[in-house]
């Protein structure tokens, strides 16, 4: 997995930082300072997260990015701190086993990507589905953490025509 032109990183270090960053931001620091984050997100804001030294000792800056178009209902920090401790749980669970875990990329733009791990919660009664995109900068050494709702009906579709 290409970090920047210097630097490839393995998938599974590459999510093993994204998970520790996302728990980190969400679960280890304050809830003031995580709601705070979460109100910049939740406005359309681009968050810096940290800076981390690679093996190579160049650095490589990462930022997180909230899209929650598709989540269904009310979004509030209860709700988008469950999806991103399921999304956690399942990245550690799905790095836990011996397979690749499956990445979508955009057709125009392989350094833009989405994992194929979920996080899936329910709230009043709907069902939201929570995934993990990141953006490669090709011009400097930095990465854009994507949060993303997507629409769970395409699921049920995909369901319906196997």
């Amino acid at each position: 997995m290409a970090v920047d032109n210097k630097q490839s990183i393995p998938q599974e270090q590459f999510l093993n930082i994204a998970g520790n960053l996302l728990h980190r931001a969400f679960l280890d620091s304050t809830r003031t300072k995580a709601k705070n984050t979460f109100k910049a997100l939740a406005a359309g804001k681009t968050v810096p997260l940290t800076n981390v030294e690679m093996e190579d000792k160049s650095t490589v800056r990462f930022d997180i990015a909230l899209d929650h178009s598709e989540y269904l209902g009310s979004i509030n920090f209860g709700a988008f701190r469950s999806s991103v401790t399921v999304l956690i749980a399942s990245l550690g669970e799905n790095l836990g086993k011996e397979e690749q875990i499956k990445v979508f990329t955009e057709q125009d733009n392989p350094n833009a990507m989405i994992f194929g791990v979920t996080a899936v919660t329910q709230e009043s009664d709907e069902p939201n589905i929570m995934v993990l995109g990141a953006n490669m900068s090709a011009d400097n050494p930095s990465v854009l953490l994507r949060l993303l709702y997507i629409n769970h009906e395409q699921f049920a579709a995909a369901q319906e025509t196997a």
